[in-house]
Formats: C-alpha cells, sequence, structure tokens
C-alpha cells in the first residue's frame, strides 16, 4: 500500500542485527515471486552492509545454497568462526518455500516476515501449512490487505504468526466481530494513510460510466436472457452450492462482453463502448502531461489495448503473471524514470508490491470482486513518494453487471475497518442473494 512496511521491516533487521553482533540466526522473508528482487533492492539502497541471499532459481542451485547456509549457521555458534556466517537474511517465494519445505523446516530463524501475507489466507493449501513449520523466534505479516474476502483469512493468518490465539476455527467462526477485534488488536499495527502521510498529495476517485456498443448490446441482452434461464433451472435443481462456480464463470462472461466481446466470442470485429472511451481518456491525461497506469484483470484485454495504443504511435510498458521477477523491477525503474507514459499492468500479478509513483493517473479498466484489490493497485501510484496529485478512474458501462458489482463493493468496503475497529456485522463473501442481485433475478 505504500506506506513503508519494507523499509519498516528493514529498519528493524538492521535494528536486531547490531544488538545481536556476535553471532544470530538468520532472517528469513517470504514473498510473492515477483516481489522478491524488490527486497533485495531495498537492502542494496537501505541496508547495503546486510549480507542478502536470493533463495531462487533451479532446485538443486536453492537446496545447496540452502544447505551451505545452514552449515555456515552452525558453526557460528563458535565465537571463533564468526566470519563462516553467509548469510544475514534469505529472501524467498512461496511457491519456493513449499518445494523446499524439507530444508527450511530443518532451520532456525531469529525473525520470519511473511510479505503479502494474504497469500496464506487459506488455511488449508500447501503454501500455508509449508509457513506454519518454519521455525522462528518472531513472526511478522505484512499486508495491506489482512481480509479480502471472509473473516477466516485473518484466522489463517494468525495461525502462522502467532499460533493458539484462537483455540481452533470453529471457535474462532463462533466470536463476534467485536470480539475477534478486542483479541487481535494488541498484535496489529496498522497504519492508514491519513495517520503516516499527512504529505501525501490527494487522490481524487471517479467513476466513468460508457454505453455498450450497438453490437455489445445485442451479444450482452442475448446471452444475459441465456444466462438467466440456466441459472434458475441451475438454483432450483442442484442448488447454490454445486451450482456457484458455474454461476461465476457466467458472471465473468457477463464481464467479458462489457470489456470487449472479442474476450467471449470468437472473429467479433465491431467496437466495444468502454475500449473507445478508454482511448479517449487515455489521450486527454497525455495531452495534459499525466502519465498512466492502465489495470485490468484480463490479459488478453491488455494485449487488444496494447494493440490499439501502438497504432496510435503510444508506446507502453507491459507487465502480468508471466513477466520474469527480474524484468519487472528493471521494468518499474525505467518507467519511474521518466521512459514511456503509459504502463498496462494485469491487476492480480501487479497488484501489490510495486512502487509506481512515476504515474499520476490510475485507470481500472474493469471491476474486481473485492474493493481491497482494487486499493491496492492504486496504491501502486499513490504512495510515499509520490509529488502529484493522483486521480483513480473506474471505467463502468451502464445497464450493466459492473454497475451492480459497484454497488456490492460499496457494501464490502467496510468490512477490514469494522473486523479492525470492532464491530458485529459484515458482508463477507458473495452470497446467493448477492448474485440473484447481479443478475436481477
Amino acid at each position: 500500500m505504500g506506506l513503508g512496511k519494507t523499509l519498516q521491516s528493514i529498519a528493524y533487521i538492521v535494528s536486531e542485527r547490531r544488538e545481536k553482533e556476535g553471532g544470530h540466526l538468520p532472517v528469513l522473508i517470504v514473498s510473492p515471486a515477483s516481489l522478491v528482487y524488490n527486497w533485495e533492492n531495498e537492502f542494496q539502497k537501505f541496508a547495503p552492509s546486510v549480507q542478502v541471499h536470493v533463495a531462487l532459481g533451479a532446485r538443486k542451485e536453492r537446496s545447496d545454497s540452502l544447505l551451505r547456509i545452514a552449515a555456515a549457521g552452525a558453526e557460528t555458534e563458535s565465537p571463533n568462526s564468526l566470519a563462516a556466517q553467509q548469510a544475514d537474511v534469505i529472501i524467498t517465494s512461496y511457491p519456493s518455500l513449499r518445494k523446499d519445505i524439507r530444508l527450511y523446516r530443518e532451520m532456525g530463524f531469529s525473525t520470519l516476515f511473511l510479505d503479502e501475507a494474504q497469500m496464506i489466507k487459506n488455511y488449508a493449501t500447501q503454501t500455508a501449512q509449508a509457513v506454519r513449520e518454519i521455525r522462528a523466534e518472531r513472526r511478522f505479516a505484512l499486508t495491506g490487505t489482512p481480509i479480502e474476502n471472509a473473516v477466516d483469512e485473518l484466522w489463517s493468518i494468525f495461525e502462522a504468526v502467532f499460533p493458539g490465539l484462537f483455540t481452533g476455527q470453529k471457535a474462532f467462526r463462533g466470536l463476534t466481530r467485536g470480539q475477534i477485534s478486542r483479541i487481535v488488536q494488541p498484535f496489529i499495527l496498522r497504519r492508514l494513510r491519513a495517520d503516516v502521510l499527512d504529505e501525501l498529495p490527494e487522490r481524487i476517485e471517479t467513476v466513468q460510466r460508457s454505453e455498450l456498443s450497438l453490437e455489445q448490446k445485442k451479444l450482452y441482452a442475448a446471452y444475459l436472457e441465456e444466462f438467466k434461464e440456466e441459472t434458475i433451472r441451475d438454483l432450483e435443481m442442484e442448488g447454490f452450492q454445486k451450482s456457484r462456480m458455474k454461476i461465476l464463470a457466467g458472471i465473468t462472461r457477463l464481464r467479458q462482453l462489457c470489456c470487449h466481446p472479442s474476450l467471449f466470442v470468437d472473429g467479433y470485429e465491431g467496437p466495444a463502448g468502454k475500449l473507445s472511451q478508454l482511448l479517449e481518456v487515455v489521450d486527454e491525461c497525455l495531452s495534459s502531461g499525466r502519465r498512466i497506469l492502465i489495470f485490468s484483470q484480463f490479459t488478453s484485454m491488455l494485449r487488444i489495448i496494447r494493440s490499439e495504443l501502438a497504432q496510435r504511435g503510444i508506446p507502453v510498458f507491459y507487465l502480468d503473471g508471466q513477466t520474469p521477477a527480474k524484468e519487472r523491477v528493471d521494468t518499474c525503474s525505467r518507467f519511474n524514470q521518466g521512459e514511456n507514459d503509459v504502463f498496462l499492468i494485469s491487476l492480480k500479478a501487479g497488484g501489490t508490491g510495486l512502487n509506481l509513483t512515476g504515474a499520476d493517473t490510475v485507470i481500472l479498466y474493469d471491476l474486481w470482486w473485492n474493493p481491497a484489490v482494487e486499493e491496492q493497485a492504486a496504491g501502486r501510484a499513490h504512495r510515499m513518494g509520490q509529488k502529484n496529485v493522483v486521480q483513480v478512474i473506474r471505467l463502468v458501462t451502464k445497464g450493466t453487471v459492473e454497475e451492480k458489482m459497484l454497488e456490492l463493493q460499496q457494501r464490502k468496503k467496510d468490512l477490514i475497518r469494522e473486523v479492525m475497529e470492532s464491530a458485529d456485522d459484515a458482508v463477507t463473501t458473495l452470497t446467493e442473494q448477492e448474485i440473484r442481485e447481479l443478475l436481477a433475478l
């Protein structure tokens, strides 16, 4: 979210290292793979004396390096072998930790940092289980979105950093929001922009609505009618739980039709209202000297946008889940230094951990179910180091499921605040009633 979690963590590590000079266990930092090299760069910038080892790459290479570090760590127990310590900090990714857990569980760490801790929001995943096996004297979870959809996600994170705080998931679910809040409050350091960034420029948020093109309207209306009939039949015959994934897939198709019919309809060559509006907004921003981040959850939509901008002679940077971690760091640096004025980014791949204060305009081409994810995306530009007013623009097609999603977002926005600041009621998941409202059944 750009409020200094990384820098504060590095400062803590340096402080602890000074206090325990003369031998210490290494620190383990686990982050999404896309952010590992961001951490390494931040150490080089703010704490170059700290010996950092990045545990990525081929499996044998990772294993060999970890075994050498573990052996060196064992030698440091002798006061005459201080130089044998090879790493003060080990940085790895969640997938690599899961694959190498056999080695990690045999090592000891002074501190464990879980960056973007919402990555372990599902308690039953192998990644969450691997994290809980790590032996560390102290544990920190870093996240701007401790709850994305369900309060159970908070329980999973606390089981990793403070096991035993809650007696179990069943007991946790029996607590009110207020009770949960009172239990977790002593162990949460929560930073809001209003609290720590008084000097941060204003952020202006707007919703710009567009009309479907005539061809889009026909396709959308036809599919919506068919989808409504199928949904009513499925709910009656199969029930909500068995039909849920099929219904969500259908809603995704409706959203794709809103973005551009070619995401769903093969061979579609007609116009798309939202794309036309986006191109107008981009032209207006560029003519005003603004620099833009464009987010979409659909990489196929980003490719269409890239093609349209290329035809207009507008160079762009592009980032999605396939972009290598080192290339991400280099691309972000080049953008912040002024190269190109438009950056196309996959919402899920680039919505966290990136510093893109070189931009002053964020365009959310399509909505996401949870506003916390969009907040993270906007935080790529509206963060520490930003000098300009940041404009956040949400594009919404009129008279479609997107307007219903916007209403649903408003009902979910207070979920984190209600748990963190004590409340008793909150909307958490996409319920059958919400799906009926989305489709106006």
